[in-house]
């Protein structure tokens, strides 16, 4: 009986934590700011449910996941340039991956315990936007996976002159 209680309180405080971290989350400002409203005006249904909502698209379902063109990936919400192509890889995980973003500052890393686990989520740092997830199983030099959602990006392609 002892254990049991014992383990009953370890997930009332792991949830108690985790609610509170969320509602951190929630409460941060970022320099472009909209209304619930103001971005589902402003974003497609698929775009506001990763963007706004934390959503995801399947695996090998999503516009750049096999991209293999020369630009740069940007925030669909606020048009901040996030990552480039120079970055991408083919990881196999059915997302768009990047080793690397543009600069540290177009992007925030915090942390995510929905659905049972303890993930680094990628938002970006100009407008709050869901992003992704990021993995330390990338290529060197870094080590890391960035598995980007590609509703989150709009793509522009690198011009020839």
């Amino acid at each position: 009986m002892k254990m049991f209680t014992i383990t009953v309180m370890a997930v009332f405080l792991l949830t108690v934590s985790c609610q509170s971290q969320s509602k951190e989350m929630k409460e941060d400002k970022y320099p472009i700011s909209k209304t619930k409203e103001e971005w589902k005006g402003k974003l497609t249904p698929v775009e506001f449910n990763i963007l706004r909502e934390k959503g995801t698209e399947r695996a090998f379902t999503g516009e750049y996941w096999n991209t293999k063109d020369n630009g740069s990936y940007h925030c669909a919400g606020c048009d901040t340039k996030l990552f480039s192509s120079d970055t991408k890889y083919e990881s196999g995980c059915g997302w768009p991956s990047f080793w690397e973003p543009l600069a540290g500052d177009k992007i925030k890393i915090q942390m995510d315990y929905s659905h049972g686990m303890v993930r680094e989520e990628v938002v970006c740092a100009n407008c709050g936007g869901h992003l992704g997830h990021r993995f330390e199983d990338g290529p060197e030099p870094t080590g890391q996976r960035y598995c980007i959602n590609s509703g989150a990006l709009d793509f522009e392609k690198e011009k020839n002159d």
